[in-house]
């Protein structure tokens, strides 16, 4: 193997003419460069605003049909003891139940509330006992349901709020 000694090549010398093209190239590849990450930055916000508007969507859809799965839950809680095991009221319970999952498919979900530490950003009370025994307004009773889409609440759930301990009613 003959191995030629390797010496530094001198740099090519252009003409006034084609540095000045060199010049252009490298400006042009610049502004693509440019142009490329602006499109992929509308294409990232755009998408979010997508995203966002399909939330406020499912929202809207969800806000209007929370009262029909209160009043079958409600229904639910009033069933007579002699008709708990009926095929009829299994039917109904199918029904929540297949709407929970649509709600939860959706990024629906229900605000933890009982037994959990009061918060007014999720929970709204609807009345205070006094008679606790802690330093911690901790939920006692959910009077109805909330919801929170994502990061959004759909609607608060209103609770009654005790002081005492967290989860120590669970």
């Amino acid at each position: 193997m003959n191995k030629k000694p390797q010496h530094a090549q001198p740099e090519p010398e252009f003409t006034e003419a084609e540095q000045e093209l060199i010049a252009q190239v490298e400006a042009l590849t610049e502004a693509l460069k440019r142009e490329r990450a602006d499109s992929d930055n509308i294409r990232r916000r755009h998408d979010a605003q997508i995203a966002s508007v399909k939330d406020v969507v499912k929202g809207s859809v969800m806000h209007q049909l929370l009262p029909v799965v209160d009043n079958f839950e409600r229904a639910l809680k009033h069933v007579p003891e002699d008709l708990k095991d009926n095929d009829y009221i299994k039917g109904v319970q199918g029904v929540v139940s297949q709407f929970e999952k649509v709600m939860s498919d959706i990024g629906v979900t229900r605000i933890k509330t009982v037994g959990e530490p009061f918060d007014p950003k999720f929970h709204e009370a609807v009345s205070m006992d006094e008679d606790g025994d802690g330093d911690t307004e901790i939920i006692s009773e959910e009077l109805q349901s909330g919801y929170v889409i994502g990061e959004n609440v759909l609607r608060h759930a209103m609770v009654r709020v005790t002081m005492g301990t967290p989860n120590a009613s669970k």
